[in-house]
């Protein structure tokens, strides 16, 4: 008779599946809870210690790693030698192994877990004998996930359909290959290893997109093992088509900007770039007026990341432009009976107050390769202020300034941010030369109405002096730049020359 040993935590649908099995000639073996389980449910099963004659130790931590359970999974049955062993040892071979891990990634997850309790959560005898299976695949079907379990019982009739059974191991090594990334990242943490020798890293399938940034681009949506509570993989939508690959990278890099102020803001952005931020100490209406008038052409068809609940007041206007995402903590029952007339809009809302939580690396993929960073969460402050000219900043240029050095490391490189205490007027971004950045932002704020002060920020060094004369001569009072060009004097010649102020910060925010 065929053999299934049975050991699972999730035991969701095993009774069914057992009885499954048993209808298609095999005798199941089983552990602990499991056993009770299936016994629990008159299900025939026989316990573990019965077949390996030796009992479960160790408050259960030693029960199947034992030779009379990975022999009978790793004996290659068109073997002479390996079925004459077997048959010496009084060894049975076991056919199938259903085995689902202990929930170390729940209990790692859960509030004030102690490490003693996170290590007990550490499964051993589960991978090996998943591994065992999946080697010997050719005979012993291994079955990791609930989900398959219809699936499994389909295709156990033909015993020749290796194929499903390579599939089934494939998925098998997936499983415990992502078992034990999460288990070395969360000891690495312990050990705060920031840049270990091996980079394990862990996502689950979410979603498939219907392609990527072009049509003719195929493209999936994976999330995190375990995803921070801010950001899109933990975003719950409320309302509209699903996104595209496009979506979630603009939709990343608006949150990774709201995420950088306190105060009510909104945040207005296009092709992972921002086209108009706003600021108010008290209204997230206000915020969202000055977020518009930024820029009233490029936010169409546009991004709008919010840090406050959305009002039926904002949803009024926001009704009246073609947007793909609203993004906010909450909508109010009026602002979301507003927004979702319009079909295709996507309303979503995530955990804002878990924003200071959020991944503290960022990763890109080149080829044969992976870059890993720290993400630039920096928020320069007046301590890192040196001002360079005569001229000293007022008040009110300071907070501009602060203001605009906030937006200026979220734009691309080169990057040039014009913009007040509260609002972005423009942004040059992306440009090969920071001239050429420097004249688009201060096109954008001419064509709007005059505001004061007006302050430029700049994500680097000027390499020579023509942007500070030409944003002098177009009305800009106050600039921030990190210095460090080897022509830095020339550039606070010029800034002298047009009595406008200059301030180094010594460091740099390139954003490519």
């Amino acid at each position: 008779m065929k053999k299934a040993l049975i050991s699972v935590s999730d035991k969701t649908g095993v009774v069914e599946f057992a009885q499954g099995l048993i209808k298609n000639g095999f005798e199941i073996i089983s552990t602990g809870g499991t056993y009770k389980k299936l016994k629990d449910n008159d299900v025939p099963v026989i316990e573990i210690d019965q077949v390996t004659g030796f009992p479960e130790i160790l408050d259960g931590r030693v029960k199947t790693l034992h030779p009379k359970v990975h022999a009978g999974l790793l004996a290659k049955r068109d073997n002479p030698e390996h079925m004459a062993t077997l048959k010496k040892l009084k060894i049975d071979t076991i056919d199938l192994v259903c085995v689902n891990l202990y929930p170390f990634k729940e209990t790692i997850t859960k509030k004030d877990v102690t490490v003693p309790e996170a290590i007990e959560q550490i499964d051993i005898g589960g991978p090996s004998m998943i591994r065992s299976a999946s080697k010997n695949y050719q005979s012993v079907y291994v079955v990791v996930d609930k989900n398959d379990y219809e699936n499994v019982l389909e295709h156990i009739v033909d015993s020749k359909d290796i194929n499903f059974r390579q599939k089934l191991a494939a998925k098998a090594f997936r499983h415990t290959a992502q078992y034990d990334s999460i288990i070395a990242g969360y000891l690495s943490n312990l050990g705060n290893e920031e840049f270990p020798d091996v980079e394990n890293l862990s996502y689950d399938f979410k979603q498939s997109l219907r392609y990527g940034e072009n049509s003719h681009q195929k493209a999936a949506f994976y999330s995190s093992s375990l995803p921070s509570k801010y950001s899109i993989s933990s975003a719950k939508q409320l309302h509209g088509k699903e996104l595209s690959f496009n979506n979630i990278k603009d939709a990343d890099a608006a949150l990774r900007i709201v995420s950088d102020f306190n105060q009510p803001c909104v945040v207005a952005l296009k092709h992972m770039n921002p086209c108009g931020v706003g600021i108010d100490e008290e209204s997230i209406h206000k915020a969202w007026q000055k977020a518009f008038s930024a820029d009233k052409i490029s936010i169409f068809g546009g991004i709008i990341a919010f840090n406050r609940e959305v009002t039926a007041e904002v949803a009024e206007e926001l009704h009246k432009i073609f947007l793909e995402i609203v993004i906010a903590p909450s909508f109010t029952d009026e602002a979301l009976e507003i927004l979702e007339a319009k079909k295709n809009i996507r309303l979503l809302t995530l955990d804002f107050s878990e924003a200071k939580n959020a991944d503290k690396y960022e990763y890109t993929s080149v080829m044969g390769g992976l870059l890993v960073q720290e993400r630039d969460i920096v928020v320069d402050s007046t301590n890192d202020f040196k001002v360079v000219t005569k001229k000293q900043p007022t008040e009110d240029e300071i907070q501009a300034l602060l203001f605009g050095q906030r937006i200026v490391k979220h734009v691309k490189s080169n990057a040039i941010v014009i913009s007040t205490g509260d609002q972005t007027l423009g942004i040059g971004a992306g440009q090969m030369n920071r001239i050429g950045s420097v004249k688009i932002a201060i096109e954008q704020e001419e064509s709007g109405d005059k505001h004061s002060p007006l302050i430029m920020a700049s994500d680097a060094f000027f390499p020579m002096d023509d942007c500070v004369k030409y944003a002098a001569e177009h009305g800009i009072t106050a600039i921030i730049q990190p210095g460090g060009s080897i022509h830095d004097q020339d550039s606070i010649d010029m800034a002298n020359k047009y009595g406008i102020t200059m301030i180094c910060t010594g460091r740099r925010h390139f954003r490519h």
